[in-house]
C-alpha cells in the first residue's frame, strides 16, 4: 500500500508539472496528453492500493489540479508566449484613436462654452464657436437654447454639461443656412439661366 501510494504521488505532481510545462511551452499539446496519462496513471495506481488510497488521491488530485491551473493561468500573460498571445488593454481613449486633426480639434473644445442646438437626451447638437457638434450631455437633459460647457472628449464625442453662467449672448447669424438669402450674395433665383 505504501509503495502504490509513493507511485501515485510521484504520477500526480509529474502530471502537475506537465500541465503547468504546457500553459508555458507551446507543445502542440503533446504535454497536456502526457499529463492527463499521468493523472490517470495515478489514479489508477492509487486505487490499486485500496479504496483508501484511491480515494484520498482522488480528492487529493481534485482540490491540487484547479488550484495549479489558476495558478499556472495567472501567471502565464507574464511569460514570453503569453505577452506575445494576449495584448495589453489599452488605458484610455488617447491609446485607442489615431491622433489625427479632427479629434485635437475636439480635444481643445474641453472647456469651451457653447448653447445646445436640439434636446439633448441626452445626446444632441451644439453650437461652439458658430461651428456645430454633436454631443452628450453629462447628467440631466439639456433643452434647446440653454448654455452648455464642454468636460470632456470621449471617443470622440463632445461631453457637456448644463452651463449655470452663461457668459455672454449666443448668436446662430454666424451659419450660413440660419441666414437669409438676400445676405450671401446670391443673386436672384427667378433670373432664368442663359
Amino acid at each position: 500500500m505504501a509503495d502504490a501510494l509513493f507511485w501515485s504521488i510521484l504520477l500526480l505532481l509529474a502530471g502537475v508539472g506537465l500541465i503547468a510545462l504546457e500553459l508555458f511551452l507551446p507543445s502542440g499539446g503533446v504535454l497536456g496528453i502526457l499529463a492527463t496519462l499521468a493523472i490517470v496513471g495515478s489514479l489508477t495506481v492509487a486505487f490499486s492500493g485500496g479504496w483508501a488510497t484511491g480515494l484520498s488521491m482522488l480528492v487529493a488530485t481534485m482540490v491540487i489540479l484547479p488550484v495549479v491551473m489558476a495558478v499556472a493561468i495567472h501567471y502565464w500573460p507574464r511569460t514570453p508566449i503569453g505577452r506575445l498571445i494576449v495584448l495589453e488593454t489599452p488605458s484610455g481613449d488617447d491609446e485607442v484613436l489615431p491622433d489625427e486633426p479632427a479629434y485635437r480639434q475636439l480635444k481643445d473644445l474641453v472647456g469651451k462654452r457653447g448653447v445646445a442646438k436640439t434636446k439633448m437626451l441626452p445626446s444632441g447638437a451644439i453650437l461652439i464657436e458658430g461651428r456645430v457638434y454633436d454631443a452628450l450631455s453629462e447628467g440631466m437633459a439639456i433643452d434647446p437654447g440653454q448654455a452648455v460647457r464642454v468636460t470632456a472628449v470621449r471617443t470622440n464625442r463632445v461631453v457637456v454639461v448644463l452651463d449655470e453662467a452663461p457668459p455672454e449672448r449666443f448668436t446662430e447669424s454666424s451659419e450660413m443656412l440660419a441666414q437669409p438669402a438676400r445676405n450671401l450674395g446670391l443673386e436672384s433665383l427667378e433670373q432664368p439661366l442663359g
